[in-house]
């Protein structure tokens, strides 16, 4: 249940016009923060950082202590469920996480599994977080969308174009079904215990639905994450809960409607003027180009003036159209923020 003193995100959620709007950015804790890096340092692996609640709390909440964001997400990885399904995740650097890659005779045995009690720590860390964090401050728990995590379990990793897992679909639909149902049901497991931990509200990450088409959009991005919606609704009546679907484009036309979402995520390349269409159904999340970010200046000012004089006057929350990256300068964020409150940058 959330308080009256930190709804101005909620607010938003519930469609209504906060001015300025709420700002947060998504990986606002991470590698352009030269604390973060300190703290990552005496962690020892990235998972280790992600389960550790004592260091999570901490990355979490550095952006808010320099920024003064209303919004802190729970710091963590879209690929600990998998973690938690005995997958072998694994970060190693310079080629991004690493799990065992899954072959069809794998699915059954896999839509069995179940969370246990491997992410303890996270609801640990969700519940210091809302014990720690300002009142003011809207708490963001979340998960991967079924679609991307399925990806990295076809795969073991990322591809550009996820073929692995899009051939996987096409000669093993029964199964590929399954198995995002399954995934699904975790998911929403994950974030009824993050909302019951102290989450305000949720945000659900599908990073790779932009290389689906319009068919298999609706099969393996929508339905899915409609279903997690459901469940936890279900279960929590009143959760609060954003969907963010990158590459989406046109298909995210009737995105919000057909998976119930409170919020739609957009990332940079949805222009302003169908952002402006999709705005009159309820809130929209965005969608600055995190470039535009490590450029500063010029670049900057007028792609925040852009998404303000287009998006202000509605329910918007103002962020990145994907995460920051670690090229962006700390001052470039405090000019961001200084903007989007109103001031100059």
């Amino acid at each position: 249940m959330v308080s009256g003193t930190h709804r101005k995100v909620i607010d938003v959620l519930e469609g209504k016009t906060v001015s300025p709007p709420p700002i947060w950015l998504m990986r606002q804790a991470g590698r352009y923060l030269p604390e973060y890096r300190e703290t990552r340092a005496k962690a020892g692996s990235f998972l280790d950082l992600c389960y550790t609640p004592e260091f999570a709390v901490e990355v979490t909440l550095q952006p808010i202590r320099r920024y003064g964001f209303d919004a802190a997400i729970l710091f963590s990885d879209i690929l600990v469920i998998p973690d938690a399904i005995g997958r072998n995740v694994r970060f190693e650097e310079g080629s991004g996480p690493q799990l065992d890659p899954m072959a069809v005779d794998e699915i059954e045995a896999v839509t069995r599994t179940e969370l246990g009690t491997k992410l303890d720590p996270v609801y640990e860390t969700v519940r210091r977080l809302r014990a720690e964090l300002p009142t003011e401050t809207t708490l963001l728990g979340f998960c991967g969308a079924p679609w991307t995590i399925a990806t990295y379990l076809i795969a073991g990793h990322g591809t550009p174009d996820q073929a692995p897992a899009r051939l996987f679909a096409y000669r093993h639909p029964a199964a590929f079904s399954k198995l995002l149902d399954h995934i699904a049901d975790l998911s929403a497991e994950y974030l009824i215990r993050q909302i019951d931990s102290g989450a305000d509200a949720v945000q659900i990450f599908d990073s790779w639905a932009g290389v689906l088409g319009e068919v298999e959009f609706d099969r393996y991005a929508v339905r899915p994450v409609r279903r997690i919606i459901d469940k936890v609704r279900a279960a929590r009546s009143d959760a609060k809960i954003i969907a963010f679907a990158k590459g989406a484009g046109y298909l995210l036309k009737s995105y919000r409607q057909d998976t119930r979402a409170d919020a739609i995520g957009l990332d940079w390349s949805v222009p302003l003027s169908f952002a402006r269409e999709l705005q009159k159904d309820g809130a929209v999340q965005g969608n600055l180009d995190p470039m535009r970010v490590v450029a500063g200046g010029l670049a900057l000012e007028e792609g925040i003036d852009a998404i303000l004089q287009a998006l202000g006057s509605g329910p918007l929350i103002f962020n990145l159209g994907h995460g920051i990256t670690p090229q962006a300068d700390p001052e470039n964020v405090t000019r961001l923020v200084k903007r989007v409150r109103g001031g100059v940058a």
